[in-house]
């Protein structure tokens, strides 16, 4: 992936933290993929080294974001694409995630036609659970996952597209923690340079 990306975690200690690290983990070990990752949403990719030069941080803290009460991650229904990084995903409910998107993509989209093009025709909220270059992943094989995602407590919108809230406390988090990825390194290295608690 080009560049750097900047993702959404549960906050530190969350019960979810843990929970979908396991799935990751389960998934990966299932489906044959060499990959596991921090359980997170993607807000924005495509942020060039120089941006956040030569301090990650600062630049992190100086970003125009909006508050913790003002972020909602809904866990929505488990999907699959034919793309690497989406190859099994749960949606996650844009209205919860939007500003904080919004102000995040503007770093690499600063024309508002464009920004509001990207949110509406390319951006897909969601939180992976499965990077492989495996075909799509059939309903049967969802459906397995989705006894697994039971029994490790997570609570899964059931609406389409994930709109409106999860479940309790297992059905999402509000706030979180935003880290900064340099995602252009291997997959293996995709590890927070800088962070920034909502």
């Amino acid at each position: 992936m080009p560049g750097s990306s900047l993702w959404l975690l549960p906050p530190r200690g969350h019960p979810l933290e843990a929970a979908l690290s396991k799935l990751i983990a389960q998934t990966a070990a299932q489906f044959g993929s060499p990959h596991t990752f921090l359980p997170h949403v993607t807000l924005t990719s495509d942020i060039a080294a120089d941006v956040y030069a030569p301090n990650p941080k600062a630049w992190l803290d100086a970003l125009l974001l909006p508050p913790a009460s003002q972020t909602h991650v809904s866990l929505g229904p488990l999907a699959s694409d034919p793309v690497y990084v989406r190859k099994l995903y749960s949606r996650v409910s844009k209205p919860g995630v939007a500003l904080l998107t919004h102000a995040t993509r503007f770093v690499v989209q600063p024309n508002p036609w464009d920004l509001e093009n990207w949110l509406e025709e390319k951006w897909v909220p969601h939180l992976s659970l499965l990077y492989h270059d495996c075909p799509v992943v059939e309903k049967e094989k969802l459906r397995e996952v989705e006894a697994w995602v039971g029994v490790e407590g997570v609570k899964l919108h059931e609406g389409r597209g994930g709109e409106g809230e999860g479940e309790g406390e297992m059905g999402g988090w509000t706030g979180g923690r935003v880290v900064l990825v340099d995602t252009s390194r291997p997959i293996g290295e995709w590890v927070p340079i800088a962070e920034r608690v909502l």
